[in-house]
């Protein structure tokens, strides 16, 4: 355990779990070219986000008790707070055993070190991402994805804080939090049913619809009953946004560079939520309004779909 005050150790222990987290994402989005077919991605990767959901929830569930209680449970407030990170970690270890077990892979016979492994996935990826000026079509939905993605986590991230800002105290925006989560879980099977339906891209631009307009409900929201109701919304599209997204991108690319390209992919993701504070921040100062500065996150949202609506939606019929 780190105690407090050990500011370094903490920062490098942080900094690992997130090159871990970040590298293992990638990885793990770039299997689902190779478990499901085509015409079946939209609906696996759907359900690897609602069971996402359901398995934090419950995880975070779990941890706001044992916080809210840890007098009870004879400890303290600290040691309450080391034990959700000692059950985080073995449930990340738990539930990934099923995966190194049964999932099988395509896997190279050449033995590579780690430090040229590194090397040549580096390489990889600024030579994916030199090609993208040839690719039209993943170069536009890279674009996109980056804009309404950024909103997307935006308002995840910026939630609380605004929250705070308009009035309303902690208490009032955990529930929430945890609703969001609670109703992600069918979402975002309902979400994969209707990209089977109707149509990946079409279903994204839908969910980004429903995004502008809570969007401009968060700018006039006053009350914690409001927050609940907005909470519950954004639990409706946000799984199926990021599950719709990354079918729609597994079909765009080439299968036999899944890795790359998904490098590529979450390098973007885990690199959004950098311009919409921004612009809330800075807009928020400038009108001292953070109402006016939330309702600039729709310039992502709006810029996103736009060139989403250029990106020419492969066909999912096949079952390769």
């Amino acid at each position: 355990m780190i105690a407090q005050g050990h500011w370094l150790l903490a920062s490098i222990v942080y900094i690992i779990s997130g090159i871990g987290f970040s590298g293992a994402n990638v990885f793990y989005d770039s299997l689902l070219v190779t478990v499901a077919k085509r015409s079946a991605r939209d609906m696996v990767s759907a359900l690897g986000y609602s069971m996402g959901y359901l398995g934090g929830g419950i995880l975070l569930v779990g941890h706001v008790l044992l916080i809210q209680n840890a007098e009870r449970l004879g400890l303290s407030d600290t040691a309450a707070i080391r034990w959700c990170f000692v059950t985080a970690a073995i449930w990340w270890v738990g539930f990934s055993i099923p995966l190194a077990l049964y999932v099988e892979e395509e896997r190279s016979e050449e033995k590579v070190g780690l430090v040229a492994a590194v090397t040549a996935g580096i390489r990889d990826v600024i030579g994916t991402i030199r090609t993208l000026p040839e690719n039209r079509t993943v170069f536009l939905f890279l674009a996109a994805y980056f804009l309404y993605i950024d909103g997307v986590d935006t308002i995840i991230r910026m939630a609380v804080n605004y929250g705070m800002e308009i009035g309303l105290n902690s208490q009032d925006l955990i529930g929430p939090i945890i609703l969001t989560q609670f109703i992600g879980f069918p979402a975002a099977i309902i979400f994969g049913r209707l990209g089977m339906r109707i149509g990946t891209r079409r279903s994204i631009l839908i969910a980004i619809g429903c995004y502008i307009v809570i969007t401009g409900w968060a700018a006039r929201m006053d009350s914690a009953a409001e927050f609940y109701i907005l909470a519950a919304a954004v639990g409706l599209v946000q799984g199926g946004i990021q599950a719709l997204s990354r079918s729609m991108y597994s079909r765009l690319i080439p299968a036999e560079k899944a890795s790359e390209f998904f490098g590529l992919y979450n390098l973007l993701g885990k690199s959004a939520a950098v311009i919409g504070p921004l612009l809330m921040g800075w807009i928020g100062l400038k009108t001292g309004n953070p109402r006016i500065g939330i309702l600039s996150i729709l310039v992502l949202f709006v810029g996103g779909g736009a060139l989403l609506l250029l990106v020419r939606e492969e066909p999912t019929e096949s079952a390769d």
